[in-house]
C-alpha cells in the first residue's frame, strides 16, 4: 500500500480512537478499496464498523436509501447521491462519520454512463448529518489510476473531515 494512504489512514485511526467516533464506507467505484486502506491499520476494529459496496442503483436505493428520484434528476454519478450514500450509510451502520464514493472509473465503452458524466467522473462524500464536506475529481487516467486517486483523495477527505469536527467541538468547549 502507498506509504501515504498509511500515514493518512493511521493519522484516521489515531483521531477516531482519541474522540471515540465511528466510521463506515459506502463504495461504489473503488469496491472496497477506501475499507482496506482504513483497515490495514491495527486497532480498527474499535472505529470501524462495516463497509458496503453498492455498485447498483438498487442497493444504493434499498440499503442506503438514496432516492430514485435524485438519482433520476442528478445522476448517479452525482454530489446529490455522494451525500444520500454518506447518510444512509450513517444509519445503516449507526457511525459518527460516513465516507462514499460513487463514480465512472472507466475505461470508457466498458458500460454505459448517463451521457453527461464523463469517465474519471467521480464524487466523494464525507461526514454526517451536521455536515458533509464533497469533493469531485474529474480526470481520466485510466481505471486503475482513477481507482488509487479516488482512494487517496478519499481518505484525505475523511481526514479533513474529522479534523475539522474536531477542531469545532474544541473551540465550542473553551467558549
Amino acid at each position: 500500500m502507498e506509504l501515504d494512504i498509511r500515514i493518512v489512514a493511521k493519522e484516521i485511526n489515531e483521531l477516531l480512537w482519541r474522540g471515540e467516533k465511528t466510521v463506515c464506507t459506502a463504495e461504489s467505484c473503488t469496491a472496497g478499496r477506501i475499507a482496506s486502506a482504513i483497515t490495514t491499520i491495527p486497532g480498527s476494529s474499535n472505529y470501524f464498523q462495516g463497509g458496503l459496496v453498492c455498485y447498483q442503483n438498487a442497493i444504493k436505493e434499498n440499503l442506503l436509501h438514496v432516492s430514485p428520484d435524485t438519482i433520476a434528476e442528478h445522476d448517479v454519478v452525482s454530489e446529490e447521491v455522494a451525500k444520500e450514500m454518506v447518510l444512509g450509510a450513517n444509519k445503516l451502520f449507526n457511525t459518527d462519520y460516513a465516507i462514499a464514493i460513487t463514480g465512472y472509473a472507466g475505461p470508457a465503452g466498458a458500460f454505459e454512463t448517463s451521457g453527461t458524466v464523463m469517465i474519471g467522473t467521480i464524487w466523494i462524500a464525507a461526514g454526517n448529518a451536521d455536515g458533509i464536506t464533497t469533493l469531485k475529481l474529474t480526470e481520466d487516467n485510466g481505471r486503475d489510476k482513477n481507482l488509487a486517486s479516488a482512494t487517496h483523495a478519499a481518505l484525505h477527505l475523511l481526514l479533513a473531515r474529522i479534523k475539522d469536527d474536531l477542531l469545532s467541538n474544541e473551540e465550542t468547549n473553551e467558549n
